[in-house]
């Protein structure tokens, strides 16, 4: 098997991250009607989403209580609750999105800072 010069390395990490850059997030954040956590989690996740993903994101705010089926179908247990649906892999993040930390490991953005 040949081995992989360091340039070739560096190489393909950042076409790598070239085509990160370019995919499309779509994102679902569960709440429960507009709750103190619900209305946290909204604004972190849309600032977060401004901040690393202008322009390259949907994000969908559904309220369990509205739209009980929904959440059924995405085996919501807790609220609130972030899925990355793409890129894959899916991701879950729960709570009111305010560990920057945490929410940007969970959407695969640790390291595009």
């Amino acid at each position: 098997m040949k081995k992989a010069k360091p340039k070739d390395s560096l190489k393909a990490f950042e076409r790598e991250r070239r085509q990160a850059d370019k995919r499309k997030y779509v994102l679902r954040l569960y709440v429960t009607g507009m709750t103190e956590k619900s209305t946290q989690a909204i604004e972190n996740i849309r600032q977060i989403c401004e901040a690393y993903l202008k322009g390259r994101y949907d994000l969908e705010v559904i309220d369990v209580y509205q739209q009980p089926v929904l959440a059924r179908g995405d085996q919501i247990i807790a609220a609130p609750t972030l899925i990355k649906k793409l890129p894959l892999p899916l991701r879950r993040c729960i709570g009111n999105l305010s560990d920057r930390e945490k929410v940007l490991l969970g959407l695969d953005l640790k390291g595009i800072e």
